[in-house]
Parts: C-alpha cells; structure tokens; sequence
C-alpha cells in the first residue's frame, strides 16, 4: 500500500440480544428455532390495529453494555420509525433509534464509540430455484447497535475490537454474539485519502466471521487505492463480501439517514431512564460483573504471560473454571502456572475434570508424584469419570511416579547392563545416547520413573 493514503475504517455492529422474548411483542426470542415462522404473532407480523410494548430486558442489556463502556447513559430517550420498503420489514419501517440513543461515547480496545442504540431485527429471506421465502422468526427480535467513530486505520485494529466487543457481549449475557449464526454482524465503512479530508466511504456487509472482518477491509483499502491510481473514482456505496473470491462485490447504492425519514414512533411511550431506580448509573454499576481487561489484568498480576491471560480471559467456561481451580491452589506461583499450561494445552473447554480433582494433579506434578506423561494419563480418566481425585487414579493406574533413589538405582544398574554397547558409546564421549539410556529406565519403571533423577543417576554410574 502506497505510504501516501490513510485508510479510515468505522464499524457498524449489530447484536441479537438475549432475551426471553422479542423487542416489541411476547413472540419467543429463540435463535435455535429452525421451524419457520413459528414464533410469531400480529404485532411482530404488522397486523393493522397492534401496538409495541418495549422490552426492559434489552434496555437494560444496552444500558449494561454502555456502562461497561464509559459511555454516557441518556436520561431521554425515544424509539423512531426508519421508513423503507422490503420484503423482510412488514411494516414498511422499521423501530429504531435516531437523535436519542440510550448510550453515546465510550471506548473499547482504544476505539471510540459514537454511540449504542436499540433496534428491531428484520425477518430472514431465503432465495433458491427462483422463489423467495420469508421467515419471521427473527422478525422483532431486540437488536443492539453499535457505532464506532472512524478511528481505526488498519484491519487488524478492526478486528481486534470486534472480537473484544463479542467478549464483552458474552461477559455480560447481553448476547450470545456468534457470528456464524448471525447473532452478531459487522459492517465496515472504509474510505481512503491523501489528505486530512475523509474519502469516499464504502460500506461492507456479509462479514460473518473476524477474518472475514480483516479481509474485507483489507482487500477494500487496496481496491479503492487501485482504483483512485488507475484514474477512477470511489462511489459511495454498500458492498458484499465474497468469502469464497476474497473480494467485495456491489450491492447497491448507499442511502443517507434523510432517504429513511425517520420521525419518533407515536406508539410507544418516551423513556426517562432515571425514573427506574435499575437504571441509574449507580444501580448499574454495581450490578457489572468483572469485565475483560479486568479480569486479564488480575491474571498478569498473579504472574500468566500476556498470551495466558488473553486465552483464559477468552473462555468465559475456562476462566471461570480456572478461578475454582485458583481457589484450591492459593497463590504459589508454580501451581498456578502448571494450571495453567494443563488447562490451556491438554484440556478443551467442554474436557473440564472436577476443580479438586485438577488442583490435586497439579500438587502431584509439582512434587514430582507425577510425570507429565502419568499426568496426562491420569486426566484422560478424570475427564471421561468425572471423578474427584487425582491421587486414587493415579494408584489404580500405576502411575505414581518413582523417585527414591535406591529403587532407581537398581533400574539404572540394569538398564546399564543391558544396554553396556551404549553405555561404551556414552563413555567414549558419546553424549547424545544419555537420552536413549533414560528412555530405558523410563521403559523399566513402567513410566512411573522420576527421569530427572534418572538422568542423574545414570550420569553418576556411567562416570565410575
């Protein structure tokens, strides 16, 4: 990329949230449901004569999220009408929010929020053998979304914070945020230029995954740069991502926010916020759980590596299993990160033992009791059983490890005497065998040898 252009990127986010039911109606808010047009009704329908109620449960997951933000919270807020015409609104609007949102401001991963509101979802239309269908499962579902300022310059930034919005969502119970199930979709509005006067924004949809984020933006900031070189021009418009030719395709032109004639909804009442005792800042506040980056930075300060504590902090099932873990460790040090490397190499997030069980092993691994081959052994079982001691398992197995000196010894006495060509070989200078030599011992004991003791000892007979 030419050193002379600077690519501005902002993202447009939208969240399906997790409530029991949709934002304007009791039709259930299920996203599993793979029935068609089952969880519907006349208000989520648009049938002439019916009225919205809104649903507390997503003002208050907004309010939470913008909380968690540093935003500032609206005391005044109201729903709009956004007026356009397609197949999946049935009302020919949809309800939105346009000069009040409930947050503006805030930050995340260094990015800027211009602001969060609250929305209605549009229904799901399907396309094949030249027919169009229309579920309205989804139509009505509560819909937050997120604008960022246009501060973010390359693709990896943009991904970045999509990936920490999504853990945020999670941590909150806000939303279960998966994009490959559309609970989350990012758009990209790109522009590049030469000057400090913004260029021609380009709006990229269909991106249903965080690489698909990178790409876009990046295939998107070469193409404008190529076109502008090659004389032509940007058009503001909304493109498609092709995740099959790695490339945006277009889609159609862009509207301005005066092509959708927005105007607050008459059926639904004006919010003021502080009125609901739930709802003020403190109350708010109070009720946050531990947030990403607190709970990353809790990890560096108990001694994980950044990429440790960025992993554990990831899992929401593998933080919080890892900090029953911790209270059964205390605060060694060496215990916890031996914790650690088991949780985050040997064990996935649905291959959890029970917490005592884990602690246990990881005593007897730092007093050597186990090996690590013995302690991966040991885990299998405690997975597949459930059960909650290490050390049983480790005795009805064999795989407690072997480290008296005496009993090795005789071990080494006869993995020598067995092996006395490679032990020649080792006296005449021949280092590298040691390890074939202690492979022996270990093969003796049945895995149960301690082989750093092994090494020692065989070091110590082989030097007579």
């Amino acid at each position: 990329m030419s050193r002379d252009y600077t690519p501005t990127i902002g993202l447009e986010v939208h969240a399906e949230l997790a409530t029991a039911t949709k934002m304007f109606c009791s039709s259930a808010n299920d996203s599993e449901e793979a029935r068609p047009n089952v969880n519907v009704c006349p208000v989520c329908l648009a049938h002439p004569g019916t009225l919205p109620v809104i649903n507390r449960q997503a003002v208050a997951h907004v309010l939470r999220v913008g909380t968690a933000l540093g935003s500032t919270l609206a005391d005044y807020s109201e729903f709009d009408r956004k007026s356009y015409f397609y197949p999946d609104i049935p009302k020919g609007y949809q309800i939105s929010q346009f000069e009040h949102p409930l947050v503006k401001g805030g930050n995340l991963a260094g990015v800027d929020i211009t602001r969060v509101h609250l929305e209605e979802d549009t229904a799901r239309s399907s396309h094949a053998n030249g027919a169009s269908l229309v579920d309205f499962n989804r139509a009505g579902v509560p819909l937050m979304e997120l604008v960022t300022e246009p501060v973010i310059h390359d693709a990896k930034t943009a991904g970045i914070f999509a990936r920490e919005l999504q853990l945020l969502l999670r941590t909150l119970g806000a939303s279960h945020a998966n994009l490959e199930k559309g609970e989350m979709r990012v758009e990209a509005n790109i522009s590049v230029s030469t000057t400090d006067t913004f260029g021609t924004k380009v709006e990229v949809k269909n991106l249903n995954s965080f690489r698909s984020v990178e790409r876009a933006i990046a295939f998107e900031i070469e193409r404008q740069i190529a076109l502008i070189e090659s004389g032509g021009q940007v058009v503001q418009e909304t493109r498609g991502w092709d995740e099959g030719g790695q490339k945006t395709f277009s889609q159609r032109v862009k509207e301005g926010s005066a092509d959708y004639r927005y105007f607050p909804e008459p059926d639904l009442p004006k919010l003021v916020l502080s009125e609901f005792e739930a709802f003020t800042t403190e109350a708010l506040t109070e009720a946050l759980p531990e947030l990403p980056w607190e709970r990353r930075a809790r990890y560096f300060a108990l001694g994980l590596k950044e990429d440790d504590a960025a992993a554990l902090t990831g899992s929401l099932a593998q933080s919080a299993y890892f900090d029953r873990v911790l209270a059964l460790l205390g605060n060694d040090s060496a215990h916890i990160q031996l914790a650690v490397n088991y949780l985050l190499n040997d064990l996935g997030e649905g291959l959890l033992p029970h917490p005592n069980a884990f602690a246990e092993l990881v005593r007897m691994i730092a007093t050597n009791e186990l090996s690590s081959r013995g302690a991966k052994d040991v885990l299998t079982v405690l997975v597949a059983t459930g059960g909650e001691s290490a050390r049983s398992v480790a005795e009805e197995k064999g795989l407690l490890q072997e480290s008296d000196p005496e009993a090795l010894r005789r071990m080494v006495g006869a993995v020598i005497a067995e092996h006395a060509g490679v032990a020649d070989e080792y006296r005449a200078g021949k280092v590298s065998v040691l390890q074939f030599l202690v492979g022996q011992g270990m093969k003796a004991s049945k895995g149960a040898g301690n082989p750093a003791i092994l090494r020692e000892l065989l070091i110590e007979e082989l030097s007579k």
